[in-house]
């Protein structure tokens, strides 16, 4: 399965377990509250508000989803998932205000500025109900939160469960005033209110976290580490960064390959280690990974010549010597601050009788007052049978 036809069946998995949520808090909310005034429970019809402002965030959640599943495009380079974490702060924010009302109420009527309520057995029986439904509502979420990496999903589970737990308190709330403590219903609806309050601020936080590019986990950046180091040709890295995006992780980092090799063969080492971290890290969906022949974050910043100014310095330099214009290729390798340059001349030149040790001589003395000039090299190779005279293609001719 590609990725899109993967990305399609996680979308419409994520709304059908929101839509049933929805119908579930639709019902159960208005059933709470109903059973609430009957059943004379301050704490149940609070319960019922929390059943229904999750089904509120569950029309969040959907239109969300809708946003957040749709692909990257020109302004969303990185898709939408972001939407997604929007959302939730929403969703965080909407639970704390509901709290808010609820112990403040609560708290009022503690104080007597207002009657207690009284709740008979069928508050007792809506409580139990509630509890059992909400909690499998709980799993089912979950189940698809974490099978589509979904954070939103997982925050609207712990919403679910919240309820559940909500529920669990007006029950024993509810009990304590059948058995002649007629506090106990105020005292639950405040503890159900905390409850939600806590939730609201737990994803405020976090998903604010990663709203401002936070890394993921110490011991998940250790395990990438690890990985990159382990992959064949990767001398060491640094500048590993890290971020989440709605249920992906973004890696981007640099790696040292061995200074010599050609540009393929760093680009292939490259490649290599964006596969294994995309294989071996379910929720990493981007990599992008920087090569470097040195570590150069070590390196004082230079502003060395690229490589047609550099040959065209060398090739003036040289203009005297009588065998410049046999030059068949020149290498530059920038390393350490300096341009390290080797030059391929042709075999033939020794097997005429020339000195090569003298010929290595007279390059390097040339080209000594060029301060960014490292060592060089000098190899006496085949002639090939022809010559590209360009400046960025080898060979390159001095002529």
């Amino acid at each position: 399965m590609n990725t899109t036809d993967l990305r399609q069946q996680q979308s419409r998995a994520k709304r059908r377990v929101t839509l049933v949520g929805a119908l579930v808090n639709l019902l159960l909310g208005i059933g709470k509250i109903a059973a609430g005034f009957y059943g004379r429970s301050q704490a149940l019809i609070a319960d019922g508000i929390h059943s229904l402002s999750d089904l509120l965030t569950d029309v969040l959640v959907l239109a969300t989803l809708r946003i957040a599943g749709q692909a990257a495009d020109e302004s969303h380079p990185y898709g939408h998932a972001r939407f997604e974490t929007i959302a939730t702060v929403l969703l965080g924010l909407a639970l704390i205000g509901v709290a808010g009302g609820v112990v403040w109420d609560a708290a009022q009527r503690l104080q007597g500025e207002a009657p207690l309520w009284h709740p008979n057995i069928w508050a007792l029986a809506a409580a139990a109900v509630s509890i059992l439904a909400k909690e499998a509502l709980y799993h089912y979420t979950r189940h698809v939160a974490l099978k589509t990496r979904s954070r939103l999903l997982q925050a609207n589970a712990w919403h679910h469960r919240s309820d559940a737990i909500s529920s669990v308190v007006v029950l024993a709330g509810v009990a304590g005033v059948l058995y002649g403590y007629h506090f106990a219903d105020a005292v639950a609806a405040i503890v159900v209110g905390l409850l939600i309050a806590k939730i609201g601020f737990g994803l405020v936080i976090e998903s604010t976290r990663e709203l401002v590019d936070t890394a993921l986990p110490a011991h998940k950046v250790k395990a990438i580490e690890a990985a990159i180091r382990d992959t064949e040709g990767v001398r060491s890295l640094h500048s590993l960064r890290t971020r989440q995006m709605g249920g992906e992780a973004l890696v981007d980092v640099h790696i040292q390959v061995p200074p010599n090799i050609s540009v393929s063969e760093g680009h292939a080492i490259a490649d290599k280690v964006r596969d294994r971290l995309l294989q071996e890290f379910e929720d990493i969906t981007d990599v992008t990974v920087h090569i470097d022949a040195e570590r150069d974050i070590d390196q004082p910043a230079m502003r060395l010549p690229l490589r047609r100014e550099v040959v065209e310095r060398l090739c003036r330099a040289w203009r005297h010597l009588p065998y410049a214009d046999r030059i068949q290729r020149i290498q530059l390798h920038y390393l350490g601050g300096k341009v390290h340059v080797e030059i391929h001349l042709p075999v033939q030149l020794i097997q005429k009788g020339a000195d090569p040790q003298k010929i290595a001589a007279e390059l390097r003395a040339a080209v000594k007052p060029f301060n960014f000039i490292g060592s060089v090299q000098v190899h006496f190779t085949a002639e090939p049978p022809g010559r590209t005279n360009t400046v960025h293609d080898a060979p390159f001719v001095c002529n």
